[in-house]
Formats: structure tokens, C-alpha cells, sequence
């Protein structure tokens, strides 16, 4: 058999090999860009999602509170009410008990009988029909009696009906404010594991703006309400944004602009659902500075437009109260308060 020889390579084999070397390292380098930048993209997606739907929850949430303090203030002027009630019941009481004791003791002798013993049969006379009359007006504080008492077993069935829903109040509140710390606390830990460009990366691509949607750029607020409210919410810039919160220290979105309009005299509702119908509707291209403008198809976020296609708002944990584009996100509608 023959020996077979490896040939030594030559030096356009050396450098080919090489050059094959040098682009399998390059592909291999090419190929890992994607794989660790999709982990990171999908990290900021998600995060996005996380405030949003926690965003949504914190609407729930302040929903629910805001029904929970009407009611507990519905409960204490029932309770206060039916107090009153009780204590007037008693009054009726007492006076309809003396009045039946006093006829009782009296009415152990025939009237005939009463008569013929009495020394002023003329005065006895007056006094019996005196004690007609009286009997005639115990029967109708009797009735009412018996009308106060109905009516006080209804306020007390509304209260008690009352307070169960309040209970059931409460429990909601408690649940949404879980869903929204969890959400929360998933969209920090996301965030924290993104390289700091990428976190400054997200704050960006969460200010960007859609181009095909302008407002008026110098125009005036359309009251001095709306002024005063603007002046208000620049006040506010800089300030964290604090779920569940409505100032002086910290916002959500719906309680920084209740707040504002509250410095200038005007009660807003609690969530962004119900001040996007707080007022009259008007286009995007007719905003003017003060006016409420609600995000997404479920107004689940709201800011303040203050002109120069701007708006102040409260936007997410860890970013304050600040200017950002009208465009930023869907524009569900435009509210003049």
C-alpha cells in the first residue's frame, strides 16, 4: 500500500483558510446582534404593556375609590339620619306611654258612675270631653308613631344595603391596588435589566409623537378657568408620577388634571373615563390651552393640552409630571372643561 502525504499548505491556501476564519467569526458576531438585541426590544414592548395595563388598573382603582368615599359618606348621613329618627320614635314613646298610664289609672270607673259621683257634674262633663279630644289626637300619634317606625325600618334596610356594597367596595379596591403594584413591579424589574442605553432609549421612543396629528401652536386658553388650570399643571412639572395619587406631591395621570382644575375652582371627576365627558368635545385641530385630551380607545390615560402641540401629563413610575407631543399615543378625544 502507498503512504499517503499531507501536502504543506501554501501560502494562497493559508491565507484562504484564514480568510474563511476571519468571516465565520464575522457572521457568527452579525448573527448575535438579533439574538441579543430581540431579548432586549421585547423587554421594552413589554414594559410598555406592563404600564399600560397598569395604567387601566389604576383607573379601576380610583373608580372604586372614588365610589367607596361617596358611599361611606351616604352611610354616615343615614346613620346619622336613623340616630334622629330613633331618638324622636322614643320621644313618641314615652309621650303616647305617660298618656295610656294616666288614662288607665282614671278608667277604673264606669263614666255613668263617674257622673252621678261626681260633685261638678258640669265640670266632670268638660273634662270628658276634654279626654275625647285627647283620646281622638293619641290615636293619630299612634300613627305616626307606626309611620316613623316603617320608615325608619327602610332607612335601615338602605343603609345596611349600603354598607354591604361598601364592603364589597372596599374589597375591589384592594384587589385593583394589587393588580396595579404587581404590574409595576414587573414593568420596574424589566426596566432595570435593560443596559442604560436602552432604558434612555424607551423614555425617548415613549415621548414619540405621531406627525399627522397637530394641534393649534399659539393659541389662547379658552377661559380663565383653562388658564389658571395650565398655570397649575407647569406648577406641577418635575413632580413624580405616584399611582392612586392626586397631588400636591405626586400624580396619575387623571389626578394631576383633576388637581389642576381644582386650583382654578372647577371639580373634576376622579378617573380619565369621566373627564373625557366632563365637558364639550372638540377636534385635535381646535385644542386650545386647558383643554382634556384622553389616550387610547378606552381613555385610559389623559393630559392637559397647553398649545405648541404639547401636553403636560403624568405619564408612568419613574418618569415626572413633564411636556410631551399631543401624538404621542392615539388620541381617543378632546375635552373643553
Amino acid at each position: 500500500m502507498g503512504s499517503h502525504r499531507r501536502l504543506a499548505p501554501t501560502g494562497f491556501d493559508r491565507g484562504s483558510t484564514a480568510a474563511v476564519g476571519l468571516i465565520s467569526v464575522a457572521a457568527a458576531l452579525l448573527g448575535a446582534v438579533p439574538a441579543t438585541a430581540a431579548p432586549q426590544d421585547d423587554r421594552r414592548a413589554e414594559v410598555d404593556r406592563l404600564h399600560t395595563e397598569a395604567e387601566r388598573a389604576t383607573e379601576a382603582y380610583n373608580k372604586a375609590d372614588a365610589r367607596t368615599d361617596a358611599l361611606r359618606k351616604e352611610v354616615s348621613t343615614a346613620q346619622d339620619a336613623i340616630a334622629r329618627q330613633q331618638a324622636r320614635i322614643n320621644s313618641m314613646r314615652d309621650a303616647l306611654g305617660s298618656l295610656a298610664g294616666a288614662q288607665y289609672r282614671s278608667g277604673g270607673i264606669d263614666p255613668s258612675l263617674a257622673l252621678l259621683l261626681s260633685a261638678d257634674p258640669d265640670d266632670y262633663l268638660d273634662k270628658a270631653s276634654a279626654l275625647d279630644r285627647v283620646t281622638t289626637h293619641q290615636a293619630g300619634q299612634l300613627k305616626e308613631l307606626q309611620e316613623a317606625m316603617r320608615d325608619l325600618a327602610q332607612d335601615r334596610a338602605e343603609a345596611g344595603r349600603k354598607l354591604a356594597e361598601l364592603e364589597k367596595g372596599r374589597k375591589a379596591v384592594a384587589a385593583h391596588k394589587k393588580t396595579v403594584e404587581r404590574k409595576l413591579a414587573e414593568a420596574r424589574r424589566l426596566l432595570n435589566s435593560l443596559p442604560d442605553e436602552e432604558r434612555a432609549a424607551h423614555d425617548r421612543g415613549s415621548r414619540s409623537g405621531r406627525t399627522d396629528l397637530t394641534a393649534p401652536g399659539g393659541a389662547a386658553p379658552a377661559s380663565g378657568r383653562a388658564a389658571a388650570a395650565v398655570a397649575a399643571a407647569r406648577s406641577a412639572l418635575g413632580k413624580p408620577y405616584v399611582w392612586g395619587a392626586n397631588g400636591p406631591s405626586g400624580f396619575d395621570c387623571s389626578g394631576l388634571t383633576q388637581w389642576s382644575y381644582a386650583q382654578a375652582g372647577v371639580g373634576l371627576p376622579r378617573t380619565s373615563q369621566a373627564q373625557s365627558g366632563a365637558g364639550q368635545r372638540v377636534s385635535l385641530s381646535e385644542a386650545r390651552p386647558g383643554d382634556l385630551v384622553a389616550y387610547r380607545d378606552d381613555a385610559s390615560h389623559i393630559g392637559m393640552y397647553v398649545g405648541n402641540g404639547q401636553v403636560i401629563h403624568a405619564p408612568y413610575p419613574g418618569a415626572p409630571v413633564r411636556y410631551d407631543p399631543v401624538g404621542m399615543m392615539p388620541v381617543s378625544s378632546v375635552t373643553r372643561v
